[in-house]
């Protein structure tokens, strides 16, 4: 399938998941939201500039904001993360993105530590910016550490059952 294509698909099943299941979840006493929406960023290749995935990430996180009538919350955080992944990528591969060719992040490109650090550490920096930038208009500390804890968790179990579930054609590494 052509790579475009397939990136739109999944532009369109992530935002979907997130709007119409995951926005339709009560927090749990307000303090868990589980977002997942970002994953489409991660999974990007490895190719991609980095002017390509700033826009890419700006238009998405528009669509995001749109459905969820924030006023540029979850474009700033994924403007952000688009802006940490390729050096995050650089720390944690030695290769350059050119020679990786079309190929996404996976356990099976990456290695399985690499990329359990590269969706761990990319995940709680975008609900880090997310939950900083709701925070900064009201609550406590405290309520920030256990919101940020509490939701990357619940975004951590959701990406590690999309990726069991989903298996992403990629050479291994």
């Amino acid at each position: 399938m052509n790579l475009v294509v397939k990136n739109i698909i999944r532009l369109t099943l992530m935002l979907a998941i997130q709007v119409f299941v995951l926005n339709k979840v009560p927090p749990l006493h307000q303090f868990i939201v589980p977002y997942f929406y970002f994953v489409f960023l991660l999974w990007l290749p490895f190719k991609i500039t980095r002017t390509a995935l700033l826009f890419v990430a700006f238009g998405f996180g528009y669509l995001t904001d749109i459905f969820y009538k924030t006023p540029g919350l979850h474009v700033a955080a994924c403007v952000f993360l688009a802006y940490l992944r390729p050096p995050f990528i650089k720390l944690l591969l030695p290769k350059e993105a050119t020679e990786w060719g079309n190929e996404e992040p996976s356990r099976k490109t990456m290695g399985q530590l690499p990329y359990i650090t590269y969706v761990v550490g990319l995940t709680l920096i975008h609900n880090f910016y997310l939950i900083l930038l709701e925070w900064l208009q009201f609550g406590s500390f405290l309520y920030f550490t256990g919101k940020l804890l509490a939701t990357t968790l619940v975004s951590l179990l959701m990406i590690i059952i999309a990726d069991l579930l989903l298996s992403r054609n990629s050479r291994t590494r």
